[in-house]
């Protein structure tokens, strides 16, 4: 079959070359079409309970929660009103909340605002200065944003969720492309000095390059993609496939010293499939088990990727053979001497010192174990924003207003007692700042048919009371959620049904989701790379080697922020746990399966020298551009939590590195024995096995 397929892709060479083209044309325009969302919170669960309260809120007062603040600075009741109302027309504003929504706007035209409920008033309105909440509709933050920045110019402030998300999606329009226009470069210099021709790197960077156009133009299929898979999958596909093209072309040269540009090709296709094949398996592994988080950002993310490795493997599997045989004039034309130094020396001093480079990884193991399992994460956006107008903003508002992290209570309407006790409750918090009800406001004791509907509207549906509970905490940390948590409680007591969102609220939700994924996509991830690695090798004891040596990697990497003492986005780290070791184990796959083959012919000390000698640098090669890529997606992002994640792969790579060339073959040597009784029909030499 295998030999079918080859012969087929060279008779049709010029097809498959314009097929490619094309589809690549057409992904660069669908691309276009992708929605891209920059709301963390869609991707939590239905279950979740801050998702199920925004919903009932949704339906019982036709209104999401306030995600937008503007405070207009030297202001009269009339200026205010007069620029709420142009705020109200602004077509991506959905909803407008002030302080005639609270108290009527009939009281606040008409009673001097010394007779009204000083409580009342200043959350709203204080020493000439209005706070006004809005809710802009989702996906037309940007431009509602800057709608919003026309009207009330550069004095005064404006933040919230939508600002933070106008924000980043600012940030996100160039990133790839910045990143793409450092990175690119910077891998055409490793693979200048890792080939033998000027013209090869363009070759691997054209394959891999038709790949992500159209994988990013086949995302259509979707009803959107996140902006961090927006900005992180087309480097990561680059970085992790590029190894498949350089394998075909490398082999394609190797057979070209004795057969014809045809037959070399066909050759070199079926000696590289089973290997390209099985390292392509390993990082799809790692990025499918991203799917099974319930957090729909690994989903998000996992599935971009998955669909982004396999067309680079179709791409470099069919459309690098066609471009090889119709261009390898150009690489008999280019051809340059190895800019490369051999490893020997390299080899003898790695395998002088494979003991003590084993006993410190031993060592470290443990404690970075421990410390990564300490580290605390940011489930927020606020990390985003703050080097920002939107971050200077919201200081300004904070200053004159104090903090603003509302969390709102859905319960059954219909027991005013119940409900004002809960309200007392409430208030008696330390962590509360205020809670606003209409038993507090307006008075259990003033019939509901005597108020301002509008008024009304804002506390009672139908079925349904809002109370909205406002906390003096920051959004998120432990402070903010036990919280959520004993307000949650307070209100059960006396409501068995009842719901909650906001921000608080929904970050927990995050944390308690994310909590959970961590173990199960860890699990799953390795599981699955585990049995790839015991089909592999048929050995029961390689698989624990391998996965342990980058699994140490992946420790040391994510104890950093426990040993330096700050916190990193769970972002980062539920996607680099995987990444890291779906891109990196292929590294030590690599060397252990060039280690079998060498045992078979030399005692495992030599065996492993030559190993090192003639495969280090292809580890060299593949950690530094995945490496390159991670620290240059670090460099250009401009979104911190973009930033945290290309530091992380940019480290772990380093780390992953560092553990095959100086522990792994440590490693192999020492369990040489149990190796043996432990692999199928190993082959080994036998001059050491009665050492």
């Amino acid at each position: 079959m295998l030999d079918r397929l080859t012969r087929l892709t060279i008779r049709a060479r010029r097809l498959i070359l314009i097929l490619f083209m094309i589809g690549a044309i057409i992904g660069v325009f669908l691309s276009g079409l992708v929605d891209i969302n920059y709301k963390l919170i869609d991707y939590l669960p239905q279950d979740a309970p801050s998702t199920q309260g925004l919903e009932l809120m949704q339906q019982e007062f036709g209104s999401r929660l306030p995600n937008a603040r503007v405070m207009l600075e030297d202001v009269s009741i009339q200026d205010a009103l007069a620029i709420k109302a142009q705020l109200e027309a602004i077509e991506g504003v959905s909803q407008v909340l002030w302080l005639d929504d609270v108290i009527g706007l009939s009281t606040l035209t008409s009673v001097p605002l010394e007779f009204l409920d000083p409580a009342m008033i200043e959350p709203y309105y204080r020493n000439e200065t209005a706070l006004i909440s809005l809710t802009i509709k989702a996906g037309q933050e940007k431009e509602t944003a800057a709608a919003i920045y026309a009207i009330i110019g550069s004095t005064n402030a404006a933040d919230g969720e939508a600002f933070s998300a106008a924000e980043t999606q600012s940030m996100s329009v160039s990133e790839v492309v910045n990143a793409m226009m450092i990175l690119v470069p910077l891998i055409i210099v490793i693979l200048l000095l890792s080939t033998m021709s000027w013209i090869e790197p363009l070759f691997f960077l054209i394959t891999i390059g038709l790949a992500i156009l159209l994988n990013m133009g086949t995302n259509v299929i979707f009803e959107d993609v996140s902006f961090i898979t927006r900005t992180v999958s087309p480097v990561l596909q680059l970085a992790v496939s590029l190894d498949y093209a350089i394998f075909l072309l490398h082999s394609f040269n190797d057979h070209r010293l004795e057969h014809d540009p045809k037959t070399a090709m066909r050759l070199a296709m079926k000696q590289s499939f089973p290997t390209v094949a099985a390292s392509a398996v390993t990082t799809l592994i790692g990025f499918a088990a991203l799917i099974f988080m319930r957090f729909g950002i690994g989903a998000d993310l996992g599935l971009n990727l998955l669909k982004g490795v396999a067309l680079s493997f179709i791409s470099v599997m069919f459309f690098l053979p066609a471009l090889t045989l119709l261009a390898y004039p150009l690489i008999d034309k280019t051809k340059h001497r190895s800019f490369l130094p051999s490893l020997k020396g390299t080899s003898r001093v790695l395998m002088a010192s494979r003991i003590p480079f084993m006993i410190l990884a031993l060592l470290i193991v443990v404690p970075a174990y421990l410390a990564q399992a300490q580290t605390q994460f940011d489930y927020g956006m606020g990390s985003v924003t703050e080097a920002s107008r939107v971050g200077s903003d919201a200081t300004a508002i904070e200053a004159v207003f104090g903090k603003d992290n509302p969390l709102i209570i859905l319960v059954p309407r219909g027991n005013p007692g119940e409900e004002t006790a809960l309200v007392d409750e409430l208030n008696a918090l330390d962590v509360v700042d205020r809670v606003v009800a209409y038993v507090n406001v307006v008075g259990s004791a003033v019939p509901v048919e005597l108020i301002d509907p509008a008024v009304l509207d804002q506390f009672y549906s139908d079925s349904t009371a809002r109370i909205i509970v406002y906390l003096n905490t920051p959004d998120e940390g432990e402070k903010a959620f036990d919280a959520v948590e004993t307000i949650g409680s307070l209100t059960q007591a006396r409501y068995p049904t009842y719901a909650m969102t906001g921000t608080s609220a929904t970050l927990k939700d995050m944390r308690d989701v994310v909590s959970s994924d961590t173990a199960l996509v860890n699990l799953i991830a390795i599981i699955g790379i585990f049995i790839t690695l015991l089909i592999t090798f048929r050995s029961l004891l390689l698989p624990f080697v391998l996965i342990f040596t980058i699994e140490t990697a992946i420790w040391i990497n994510l104890s950093f922020p426990y040993f330096t003492d700050t916190s990193i986005s769970f972002i980062g780290y539920l996607i680099l746990s995987t990444v890291q070791l779906g891109a990196t184990v292929d590294y030590a796959i690599l060397i252990t399966n060039m280690y079998l083959d060498n045992r078979k012919q030399a005692p495992k000390k030599l065996a492993m020298r030559q190993t090192l000698e003639n495969n280090l640098i292809s580890v060299l090669v593949s950690g530094s551009i995945l490496a390159t890529a991670g620290f240059i997606l670090a460099w250009t992002s401009t979104n911190p939590i973009i930033q945290e994640l290309g530091t992380l792969l940019g480290r772990g790579t380093l780390l992953s590195m560092g553990m095959v060339s100086l522990v792994l073959p440590a490693l192999l040597v020492l369990l040489d024995k149990p190796i043996q009784k432990t692999t199928h029909r190993h082959g080994f030499h036998p001059e050491d096995i009665k050492e």
